[in-house]
């Protein structure tokens, strides 16, 4: 590091300071007459007081002191420069993937020990050489670094362009010349990595074998990932073959060991040169139970396989016993109760049913028997009373309602039946408006951009006369008359009173599709909107005190499984520190039991190992004695996506050296790559840092003064001077 003086003024400034040391020690020690009593000793020549000695000591002193403080008064910097010599460094990026090891271990260690040695001799060199792979780290040798031939190929996935990006990110501005990238040129995971932009050279090494093997796979399995209880649902296999080609094979479809279907598939001859075959088979099958089922599609091997892992994929569905049951109930034929009915078919976990109370018999009265989830009422109460039975019948309940206004709504008993708004106004009298949003409305989760639509679409007829939000309620569209946004609410809900209801004040919702579907060609922005209003007002809520979940439904295989705990006493505060007891079961009926303890810190439960299947849980917990349970179900998948492809791409890899600037390289010429980068002159890097400081802001000159100050003032007392 190399340091200098920069002066903000004239350097000349600097005899100014020296002279005015000068003259102030010139002036404190001039020759004085011998003070009777001094400290002088007998036979040594005097001034000031002091002997001559002592004097010109003092006033050495005074003088650096009162110098150096002039000094800093014309506030000098010190520049800094740093030169720092970085290391070029290389990568050595392996792709560790199951795939890699499927050619055979003895060639790939092959590779691997040539790989440490050019290493150990770009090392000699004094290269800095760092190792990246998919996953964990990987076991050291006795010199410190990993031991590459300890590798283990396990990865269940290749993200060859994640591997790369990190390696960008994390030595972005560092000397970084080459990456050397180890792989067969498979990815499943991420883009391809020849569409990145990378400043470094990748050379790449080929392994595994490019010939495709004779083998069959079940590529793809196609199901619902919801069924409901009682219903048949389909399940599609996607089976591609290689070298089986006039040659036929089973299909089997299982669920917990029993076998559901079988099917024979034929793999085509040979055409145009290829010996690979795709089918497609479709199975038909009934949900008998619900909750998280397991079923099994599995092609049976054939002699000459080259692997048979491919050959069996898991499905899991979600069996639902039954579905939210919705009455929407009208007073008379309307578009909008056709657009409302196709909304609320766009959810296939609703069973709705209409009823029009003025149209033919068999439509008019709901199921007298039947209980529903949601009520939605079009223009109900109606002026002509028609609807006062059935609207008192379910008054009666607490269950959700829809209000949608319309002209021929009674608005007095409207009034008394909601607890979202009271609307007065004359008989008859409407009014032309659009919706806006409302950007205070945080309840749903709502792109207002999206919903900037709502401007373009025709306007609703409205009640025209005075809106009075009730206590509780919250705006989710205001009333728009031309450009001036009233406030009146034109869509709002209350889900604080012990029903949960909203209200639509106007007609013209079908219109609102028509003109959407017009400039966009679909019809998502309104039907969304009305669709999580719905689930919101129709929502159970959960009313539990021990509430344990896990961060997703399903995990993979390996993955750990995360549990998150919520505990709340009798007024539903959260509690902490109470033991809880987790209950895992599998498919076979194996429980695995846990116990911990959630605290304000932390309220997650890790569980590893999992094997594939799927699981239901059961947490208890004791509070003030009375025992507060949780349940759920979750699934572990074990991926199988390095077993569908084992071909290796080594043309990828080709692509990629030639859009870096460097070289492809097969696993048996890997001396040439040892030559290359070894041959090659890799130059440090230079990085010189200038850094600029005040003075006056080093502490260690402030002790240095003070020392040279209190050394004068010492002696000063130590002769007898004042």
């Amino acid at each position: 590091m190399r340091s200098d003086v920069i002066f903000q003024s004239s350097p000349w400034w600097i005899l100014v300071c020296l002279l005015v040391g000068a003259v102030y020690a010139f002036a404190m020690y001039q020759p004085l007459p011998r003070l009777v009593g001094s400290g002088a000793r007998p036979g040594l020549a005097t001034v000031g007081g002091f002997d001559k000695r002592t004097t010109y000591g003092l006033a050495a002193l005074r003088f650096v002191v009162v110098s150096f403080l002039c000094f800093l008064l014309l506030d000098p910097l010190i520049r800094s420069l740093r030169t720092l010599t970085e290391k070029p460094k290389v990568v050595l990026a392996i792709d560790n993937s199951e795939s890699v090891a499927a050619a055979g271990r003895p060639a790939l260690n092959r590779s691997l020990t040539a790989l440490q040695t050019l290493r150990q001799q770009l090392t000699d060199k004094g290269l800095d050489v760092a190792i990246r792979v998919f996953g964990d780290s990987i076991a050291n040798d006795r010199d410190g670094g990993p031991d590459l031939t300890q590798i283990p190929f396990t990865s269940r996935t290749t993200d060859l362009s994640g591997l790369l990006s990190g390696i960008r990110s994390d030595y972005e501005g560092r000397n970084l010349t080459d990456v050397v990238l180890v792989s067969d040129g498979i990815f499943n995971q991420g883009v391809s990595p020849t569409f990145g932009q990378y400043p470094f050279a990748v050379q790449t090494v080929g392994l595994g074998d490019t010939i495709p093997k004779r083998d069959i796979q079940l590529k793809g399995v196609v199901a619902n990932r919801i069924a409901y209880l009682g219903n048949q649902f389909p399940v599609q296999a996607e089976i591609v073959s290689n070298g089986f080609q006039g040659r036929s094979g089973t299909v089997v479809l299982r669920q917990n060991g029993k076998e559901l279907g079988r099917q024979s598939v034929s793999f085509a001859g040979t055409v145009g040169g290829r010996n690979d075959s795709f089918n497609q088979i479709t199975f038909q099958t009934t949900a008998t139970q619900k909750g998280v089922q397991h079923y099994v599609v599995e092609v049976l091997p054939q002699p000459g396989e080259f692997s048979t892992r491919n050959n069996r994929q898991d499905v899991y569905l979600d069996v639902i016993d039954g579905k939210e049951k919705v009455l929407l109930l009208a007073l008379a034929p309307h578009p909008d109760v056709k657009a409302l009915r196709n909304i609320l078919e766009r959810n296939l976990n609703y069973e709705l049913d209409v009823r029009i109370l003025t149209g033919v018999s068999a439509e008019t009265a709901p199921l007298a028997d039947k209980t529903y989830d949601l009520i939605i009422l079009h223009q109900i109460p109606d002026n002509g009373g028609v609807s006062s039975p059935l609207l008192q019948k379910y008054l009666a309940k607490n269950t959700p309602i829809l209000f949608v206004l319309g002209n021929q709504s009674s608005l007095g008993p409207f009034n008394t039946s909601n607890s979202v708004m009271q609307v007065s106004a004359q008989l008859g009298q409407s009014d032309k408006v659009t919706g806006v949003f409302n950007p205070e409305f945080k309840q749903l989760n709502l792109d207002p951009a999206r919903l900037d639509i709502l401007s373009k679409l025709p306007p609703m007829s409205v009640p025209y006369g005075e809106f009075r939000l009730q206590s509780g309620s919250e705006v989710v569209l205001w009333q728009q008359v031309g450009n001036v946004r009233t406030t009146k609410p034109l869509l709002a809900l209350n889900v604080t009173s012990p029903r949960k209801t909203a209200v639509l004040a106007g007609e013209g919702l079908w219109s609102w599709r028509l003109e959407e579907f017009a400039l966009t060609d679909k019809q998502d922005v309104v039907d969304e909107l009305i669709q999580k209003v719905i689930q919101l007002i129709s929502v159970k809520e959960d009313r539990r005190k021990l509430r344990v979940y896990p961060i997703r439904s399903e995990f993979v295989a390996g993955e750990k499984v995360i549990f998150l705990t919520e505990l709340y006493n009798d007024i539903y505060e959260q509690l902490y520190d109470k033991p809880v007891r987790l209950e895992i079961s599998d498919e076979k009926g194996l429980t695995r039991s846990y116990n911990y303890t959630p605290t304000a810190a932390n309220n997650r439960f890790e569980i590893s190992r999992l094997p594939e299947g799927a699981y239901r849980f059961r947490a208890t917990v004791n509070v003030n004695g009375k025992t507060e349970q949780s349940a759920g179900q979750f699934v572990v998948r074990d991926l199988q996506v390095e077993a569908l492809n084992t071909t290796a791409d080594h043309g990828l890899l080709r692509q990629l050296s030639k859009q870096t600037g460097g070289q492809f390289y097969s696993s048996a010429n890997m001396d040439n790559l040892v030559q290359t980068l070894t041959n090659r002159p890799h130059p440090a890097r230079l990085t010189s840092t200038e850094e600029m400081d005040e003075l006056i802001n080093w502490r260690w000159l402030f002790f240095a003064v003070l020392t040279f100050v209190a050394i004068e003032w010492g002696l000063r007392k130590f002769y007898g001077g004042y």
